[in-house]
């Protein structure tokens, strides 16, 4: 009878009881990562429950190709700048899904300023400073053991002191949250 009791008891009250970190609606309040793909660093700032401010620092690589001067690459550094809005978070947590490392689907507006080539080699192609900015939209999951993954796109517009034109926007990191 008391093995009945306790199981009737466990039964009424196991839908009151919260689980740990699983069901948190709302995003970290500071977040750093470091990217293995393209080295660099992230700090991603939550500022209210649901919006971030997501700054990478990191190195990109560029190619060319033209029929005068065939193909080139270029090496510069880049810094990132996205405002995030996670619309699903709530949603994620209701489904027992992890929103841990703010795993999640967002949107934002993406601000990309790419710095002057660092080539030193007359082979690969020198490239001027640039901005672009682009809505974007993507998501976001951090696994287990702090392994994150990141994928977002648009269509942006760049300028540099040439010219300026539409330009696709995809931003892919691979790593780890650190300091958890």
């Amino acid at each position: 009878m008391k093995l009945l009791y306790s199981f009737v008891c466990f039964l009424l009250f196991c839908p009151l009881m919260k689980t740990t970190a699983q069901e948190t609606t709302v995003v970290e309040k500071n977040q750093f990562k470091i990217n293995l793909i393209l080295p660099g660093v992230v700090y991603e700032h939550g500022f209210s429950d649901k919006n971030t401010l997501y700054s990478e620092l990191s190195f990109g690589v560029g190619y060319s190709s033209s029929g005068f001067r065939g193909s080139t690459w270029s090496y510069y550094p880049t810094i990132n700048e996205q405002y995030r809005h996670y619309y699903n978070i709530e949603k994620r947590a209701g489904k027992g899904k992890r929103t841990i490392g703010n795993s999640g689907d967002f949107y934002g507006l993406n601000t990309i300023y790419r710095f002057e080539s660092i080539n030193s080699n007359s082979n690969y192609s020198s490239s001027a400073p640039s901005i672009t900015v682009a809505p974007v939209w993507g998501f976001q999951r951090t696994y287990k053991h702090n392994f994150n993954l990141s994928l977002n796109g648009g269509i942006g517009y760049k300028f540099d002191k040439y010219d300026g034109k539409v330009v696709p926007v995809i931003n892919f990191t691979l790593g780890w949250v650190i300091g958890k």
